[in-house]
């Protein structure tokens, strides 16, 4: 069996990894789109009540860690579906093997830049998580928001992951018909 024709099998390990990723991914969406219509809420809510004099304090603050926090579990969906801008004014001038390898190459680069981020982002949770940080204006915990980032980060890292092994198998493909 060719892996083209395993990628597309139902039991096969890659249609288990896609599925992962949708699941995650589409879960981290539908966060980050409740988190955005709680973020509009508040803005109104804020702008409504200037109206009348009344101040809500720290509202840049919570608006800051809402937007932060819908954007980063956005990015694994926004991957999983193309959303993103992608710069091909080189790439499609290459042949399709030059063109998989790029692709591979890009995907691979993403990949580990996001593992990185997430990771990173983590351990930055954890020193906040620790050392009992709290924010400027509401002296409220902030470690929640910077975990949420991470996780928003690792779920494109999912993606990412996904991405790369169909552009090393797509490779691998055109390799053994050449």
């Amino acid at each position: 069996m060719s892996p083209a024709s395993q990628a597309g099998d139902a039991r096969g390990p890659l249609h288990l990894l896609d599925r992962l990723s949708f699941y995650v991914n589409e879960g981290l969406a539908w966060a980050a789109a409740f988190i955005l219509a709680a973020m509009m809420l508040f803005a109104v809510a804020d702008m409504v009540l200037r109206g009348f004099g009344i101040t809500v304090a720290g509202s840049y603050e919570v608006v800051g860690w809402l937007s932060a926090a819908a954007m980063a579990l956005a990015l694994g969906t926004v991957q999983r579906h193309r959303g993103h801008v992608a710069m091909e004014l080189m790439v499609v001038k290459l042949g399709h093997r030059s063109r998989a390898v790029v692709e591979a190459l890009m995907a691979l680069m993403s990949l580990l830049l996001f593992v990185a981020v997430a990771w990173y982002v983590a351990r930055y949770g954890r020193v906040l998580h620790e050392t009992g940080s709290l924010s400027e204006t509401l002296r409220v915990i902030v470690h929640p928001w910077v975990y949420l980032v991470a996780v928003g980060c690792a779920g494109l890292a999912l993606a990412l992951l996904l991405d790369f092994l169909r552009a090393a198998g797509h490779l691998l493909v055109l390799r053994r018909h050449t």
